[in-house]
């Protein structure tokens, strides 16, 4: 018997496996399937705080809703196209960046010098892979610069001059002081000021924080976040940040800190946080929801609920967090009088809201 006549049976196999294999694929939607029938879900958030229905117009209420809205349907068509989790909350946070009614970037608060110092942290659900930047100036879009040093370097936080130096180095895109800086953000900041030297005409400490919230409505924490799901079921979360008005010796809050302000596993949770940054550190606000879920087994709704409405208030902390499931469901609680948020659920179905719902 030649090779040729060995061969034939062997071949006839081969062909009655692939097309039996190709049958059960056909008859197995599920299979064929599976990656279409991955839920994707996103949801952003703009900030918390004292944020009163009287305190805004309906102007700028409107003009802060669009710009939420804005920014949660270009991450959910990244999504809707089959992109990545990663590019979502990207494309998201760039819109919150740009826009000049939140505290990132475009429109941030100034420090004590008068002077915009941006932060931002990224992170992967599928590696646990991480970028982040703290006090950088200048930066357009700090979420990018975070990316880039998650790709491009072996590190997962630069600050300041170094941080820059990067972003040149990887033709991230920069801005002039004036470009950040908003006729809104300059009085806030020239009243601040007031009160900060009536506290030392008195001898106040000058490191006692400031007047509260209520004393001025306009002073929240509003950090931008994204948190998204894709269709591969990979999770990814990002926040991005000015920090706090009239901030002095090159401080750091939450926003950049894996783990306080932002946190994604594949498999149990996407978080991003908003809140008196100090108190969302030392609580690791964002890995304790991931936590929960992983080893508590609850779900995320109630594992966000836990840390931001107990746990947080017990140690005097204010703010909230937007969080996402593996299985896309979505929580956005908040400890505050308001919270900028929106978020398309798996359904499809979109959510916007600033104050708490039936107020």
């Amino acid at each position: 018997m030649n090779a040729m006549s060995q061969l034939k049976p062997m071949m006839k196999k081969v062909s009655l496996c692939s097309a039996l294999l190709l049958a059960a694929l056909a008859s197995s939607p599920s299979v064929l399937a599976a990656e279409s029938d991955q839920p994707i879900a996103i949801a952003i958030h703009g900030g918390a705080g004292t944020i009163l229905r009287g305190n805004l117009s309906a102007e700028k209420e409107a003009a802060i809703k669009s710009a939420l809205i804005s920014a949660v349907q270009a991450g959910h068509e990244v999504l809707k196209n089959g992109g990545a989790s990663l590019d979502a909350v990207t494309a998201a946070i760039n819109v919150l960046e740009d826009s000049p009614h939140f505290n990132a970037a475009k429109g941030a608060v100034l420090n004590e010098d008068g002077e915009v110092e941006l932060d931002a942290s990224l992170m992967r659900g599928s590696d646990r892979n991480a970028g982040a930047v703290a006090g950088v100036h200048g930066v357009r879009n700090p979420i990018n610069l975070a990316r880039a040093v998650m790709e491009h370097s072996p590190h997962v936080l630069l600050a300041g001059k170094g941080a820059e130096t990067f972003a040149r180095q990887h033709d991230i895109a920069f801005e002039d002081s004036a470009y950040f800086k908003t006729p809104f953000r300059t009085e806030q900041w020239q009243r601040l000021k007031k009160e900060r030297a009536a506290q030392a005409a008195v001898g106040q400490d000058i490191q006692t924080p400031l007047a509260g919230p209520d004393a001025y409505p306009d002073r929240w924490f509003s950090t931008v976040g994204a948190v998204a799901l894709d269709q591969h079921g990979h999770v990814a979360a990002g926040t991005s940040t000015g920090g706090t008005a009239l901030k002095r010796w090159g401080r750091i809050g939450d926003s950049p800190i894996v783990g306080a302000g932002t946190y994604a596993q594949d498999g149990y949770c996407a978080v991003s946080a908003t809140g008196h940054g100090e108190y969302f550190i030392r609580a690791a606000v964002t890995y304790d929801i991931c936590a929960r879920v992983r080893y508590e087994e609850v779900d995320i709704g109630a594992a966000a609920e836990q840390v931001v409405m107990k746990e947080l208030v017990t140690m005097g902390g204010d703010g909230g967090v937007i969080a996402l499931g593996a299985d896309g469901q979505i929580a956005m609680p908040f400890n505050t009088a308001g919270m900028y948020r929106a978020a398309i659920h798996p359904d499809g179905s979109m959510e916007v809201g600033i104050y708490r719902k039936g107020e």
